[in-house]
């Protein structure tokens, strides 16, 4: 069994299209759909979120490694 968890659309006639890997293709298979619709914040809540989360990495910061050398291109004629 594998499971996958995606987001996805379902449109006005209700019909919702799931990819699956290659790695099913020709199987029969048992499929379960669970369904949570997401609701959309008011941008009083994106502001309240933004203010709740700001600073959460201040004792642990995301660092950029070396940059690595340009690839050498061949030039333009």
């Amino acid at each position: 069994m594998e499971a996958i968890k995606l987001q996805a659309y379902v449109d006005q006639d209700g019909i919702l299209r799931v990819q699956l890997p290659t790695e099913a293709q020709g199987l029969d298979c048992e499929v379960i759909v669970l369904y949570e619709p997401r609701r959309k914040m008011t941008p009083l809540e994106w502001y309240a979120f933004v203010n709740e989360t700001y600073g959460s990495l201040a004792d642990d910061p995301i660092e950029r490694g070396p940059e690595l050398p340009a690839p050498e291109r061949d030039e333009i004629e």
